[in-house]
């Protein structure tokens, strides 16, 4: 029996997604679409899971979109508008989702990465913008949002040359968040996905919300929307903020401790 296109895996809180085509780098046929489409419908379901790690299986993260799949005339026409694309899916998510950047991320699986809310990458990842090599246009929101992340010169850059962007220049432009070497990758995101099960759930899931729309937004009105959903809050007790307190200034502690 072959095995499923997507690994799902649930621990304590933290969902981890695995797109699972290694042969063919990933690339989102048909049924990963749906088992991805099926899986987020399920997560915004779960109460138990707080944060979702997203990986791929092999030497490739994600190479986009199934070409091979697409061009073959015998395959079944489900209409695309009945499957809404995976950055927008993943974007309704109130987790925040980490990817986890273990290889190539091309065109689509460069989006997909773009959707999520954290990168931490390996050497071996490297994103590159294929849509005008292939005389397409973007369509999960690359032309958005990649220009909006490293600035619209190098966005320029990368999407109408089509070259590939190095990880290690990729953290220099503030595309991900850092590089780990290959066998620290899933324990790296997980130890973040750990700090982040820390918080409030809550207060977590409307912060990241917050600074969503925030960026969507003009810096004056990103401000008076955060006075009003600061206002909106319903803040815990008193004696509950100073017991908190206590704990993130002992957890401030042992970190220093740590670094030290």
């Amino acid at each position: 029996m072959a095995e499923p296109v997507l690994l799902v895996e649930r621990e304590g809180g933290i969902a981890t997604l695995t797109l699972n085509r290694p042969e063919q780098m990933n690339a989102l046929s048909m049924e990963l679409r749906t088992a991805l489409a099926d899986t987020f419908a399920d997560l915004r379901r779960d109460h138990d899971t707080r944060v979702v790690v997203l990986t791929g299986a092999g030497r490739a993260f994600c190479a986009g979109l199934d070409l091979k799949e697409m061009g073959d005339p015998g395959r079944s026409r489900q209409p695309t508008a009945e499957l809404p694309d995976p950055p927008k899916l993943m974007r309704t998510l109130r987790q925040p989702i980490i990817g986890a950047i273990n290889g190539v991320a091309v065109t689509g699986g460069f989006e997909i990465a773009l959707a999520c809310d954290i990168l931490i990458a390996t050497p071996n990842a490297r994103f590159a913008d294929t849509h005008a090599r292939v005389g397409l246009l973007a369509g999960w929101g690359l032309s958005q949002r990649l220009s909006r992340l490293v600035g619209v010169n190098r966005a320029k850059e990368l999407s109408l040359t089509g070259n590939y962007l190095s990880a290690e220049r990729a953290l220099e432009w503030g595309l991900v968040n850092r590089v780990v070497a290959p066998e620290e990758l899933l324990p790296s995101a997980q130890a973040l996905a750990s700090d982040m099960l820390s918080c409030v759930p809550e207060a977590m899931f409307e912060y990241k919300s917050l600074i969503d729309r925030g960026f969507d937004l003009a810096l004056g009105d990103a401000m008076t929307y955060e006075t009003e959903m600061n206002r909106r809050h319903t803040s815990p007790p008193p004696e509950v903020v100073a017991e908190r307190r206590l704990k993130v200034q002992q957890r401030g502690r042992q970190q220093m401790a740590g670094v030290e």
